[in-house]
Protein backbone atom coordinates (compact mmCIF):
# COMPACT_ATOMS: atom_id res chain seq x y z
CA UNK A 1 0.00 0.00 0.00
CA UNK A 2 1.64 3.27 -0.99
CA UNK A 3 1.65 6.59 0.81
CA UNK A 4 3.36 9.73 0.20
CA UNK A 5 6.07 8.83 3.27
CA UNK A 6 6.11 4.58 2.59
CA UNK A 7 5.06 2.13 1.06
CA UNK A 8 3.65 -1.20 3.20
CA UNK A 9 3.67 -4.72 1.71
CA UNK A 10 1.97 -7.50 3.77
CA UNK A 11 2.59 -11.33 2.86
CA UNK A 12 0.97 -14.11 5.25
CA UNK A 13 3.39 -16.99 5.96
CA UNK A 14 1.12 -19.94 7.39
CA UNK A 15 3.34 -22.34 8.37
CA UNK A 16 4.02 -19.74 11.72
CA UNK A 17 2.88 -17.53 14.15
CA UNK A 18 3.30 -13.66 14.95
CA UNK A 19 4.51 -10.71 12.85
CA UNK A 20 7.34 -9.84 11.14
CA UNK A 21 8.69 -6.54 10.50
CA UNK A 22 11.50 -5.64 8.01
CA UNK A 23 12.70 -1.46 6.70
CA UNK A 24 13.65 -0.70 4.04
CA UNK A 25 15.19 3.14 3.84
CA UNK A 26 17.45 3.69 0.70
CA UNK A 27 20.05 6.16 0.14
CA UNK A 28 17.56 8.08 -1.60
CA UNK A 29 16.09 9.39 1.68
CA UNK A 30 19.25 10.52 3.01
CA UNK A 31 22.29 10.37 4.24
CA UNK A 32 23.47 7.76 7.38
CA UNK A 33 22.03 9.91 10.36
CA UNK A 34 18.53 10.59 8.05
CA UNK A 35 18.57 7.11 7.29
CA UNK A 36 18.92 5.84 11.01
CA UNK A 37 16.37 8.45 11.98
CA UNK A 38 13.98 7.40 9.85
CA UNK A 39 14.56 3.92 10.92
CA UNK A 40 14.29 5.01 14.31
CA UNK A 41 10.94 6.48 14.09
CA UNK A 42 9.62 3.90 11.85
CA UNK A 43 10.58 1.06 13.85
CA UNK A 44 8.93 2.71 17.04
CA UNK A 45 5.40 3.18 15.22
CA UNK A 46 5.68 -0.33 13.73
CA UNK A 47 5.73 -1.42 17.33
CA UNK A 48 2.85 0.33 18.43
CA UNK A 49 1.22 -2.01 15.90
CA UNK A 50 2.78 -5.18 16.29
CA UNK A 51 0.70 -7.72 18.20
CA UNK A 52 0.74 -11.38 18.63
CA UNK A 53 -1.38 -12.82 15.65
CA UNK A 54 -2.81 -17.07 15.23
CA UNK A 55 -1.69 -16.15 10.97
CA UNK A 56 1.76 -15.87 10.54
CA UNK A 57 2.32 -12.22 8.56
CA UNK A 58 5.82 -10.43 6.46
CA UNK A 59 5.33 -6.85 6.67
CA UNK A 60 7.47 -4.69 4.76
CA UNK A 61 7.74 -1.23 5.16
CA UNK A 62 9.61 0.89 2.82
CA UNK A 63 11.05 4.77 3.25
CA UNK A 64 11.05 7.23 0.81
CA UNK A 65 12.30 10.46 0.03
CA UNK A 66 9.33 12.39 1.70
CA UNK A 67 9.78 10.37 5.49
CA UNK A 68 12.68 12.31 6.06
CA UNK A 69 11.29 15.93 5.11
CA UNK A 70 7.55 15.16 6.37
CA UNK A 71 8.29 13.23 9.44
CA UNK A 72 5.02 14.18 11.02
CA UNK A 73 2.98 12.11 7.94
CA UNK A 74 4.94 9.16 8.72
CA UNK A 75 2.01 8.07 11.74
CA UNK A 76 -0.61 8.65 9.67
CA UNK A 77 0.55 7.26 6.55
CA UNK A 78 2.00 3.98 8.54
CA UNK A 79 -1.70 3.61 10.22
CA UNK A 80 -3.59 3.83 6.39
CA UNK A 81 -1.42 1.65 5.10
CA UNK A 82 -1.53 -0.76 7.91
CA UNK A 83 -5.22 -0.85 7.90
CA UNK A 84 -5.52 -0.96 4.17
CA UNK A 85 -3.30 -4.09 3.56
CA UNK A 86 -4.75 -6.42 5.94
CA UNK A 87 -8.32 -5.13 5.04
CA UNK A 88 -6.97 -6.48 1.79
CA UNK A 89 -5.65 -9.70 3.22
CA UNK A 90 -8.50 -10.79 5.53
CA UNK A 91 -10.18 -12.35 2.59
CA UNK A 92 -7.18 -14.93 2.02
CA UNK A 93 -6.86 -15.81 5.44
CA UNK A 94 -8.84 -18.78 7.70
CA UNK A 95 -10.74 -15.85 9.42
CA UNK A 96 -10.41 -11.80 9.67
CA UNK A 97 -10.25 -11.90 13.94
CA UNK A 98 -6.87 -13.76 13.39
CA UNK A 99 -5.29 -10.61 11.58
CA UNK A 100 -4.31 -8.12 13.91
CA UNK A 101 -5.15 -4.44 12.86
CA UNK A 102 -4.02 -0.98 13.87
CA UNK A 103 -5.49 0.69 17.07
CA UNK A 104 -5.65 4.48 15.85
Amino acid sequence: MGRATLVLHVGVAPEREGVRVGLVVSKAVGNAVTRNRVKRRLRHLAGEYVVPSAVGLDVVVRALPRAASQPAELAPDLVGAWSKALRRLAPRTSGSDAVPGPTP
